[in-house]
């Protein structure tokens, strides 16, 4: 979609201020607002407005993007990933994962390293 100028860049600072904080697992929309300087109910709105997903969706989203790049760099366990993005279990982070890419966390490894072969 094309967004504005303006809107881009919130979303560039509303992403990096959730990766700054990601290995909090409780990080709430009224940390982030603050961060934003901003109101929770306006950030709701205008997270909503710009990408279609609740707040805690997005979070969730960045979460698991930032959970591939970990598993890609081929770094860090399943289990250290889990911590690194702020998740509280591993049976809830592989939910996530498999909503997000239609894979298990080793899945999406071993199709990565297979394709790369």
């Amino acid at each position: 979609e094309s967004i504005s100028k303006l809107d881009n860049e919130f979303i560039e600072k509303l992403t990096h201020v959730i990766e700054e904080n990601i290995e909090i697992e409780q990080l709430n929309i009224a940390q982030i607002a603050d961060q934003m300087n901003m109101s929770h109910s306006t950030l709701y709105r205008k997270i909503k407005t710009l990408t279609g997903l609740s707040a805690n969706e997005f979070i969730r989203k960045i979460r698991m993007r930032n959970a591939e790049k970990l598993l890609l760099s081929c770094k860090f366990s399943i289990a250290e990933i889990i911590y690194k993005v702020g998740i509280s279990t591993p049976a809830y982070f592989r939910q996530c994962f498999k909503e997000e890419f239609g894979v298990t966390p080793t899945e999406h490894l071993k199709n990565i390293k297979a394709d790369n072969e």
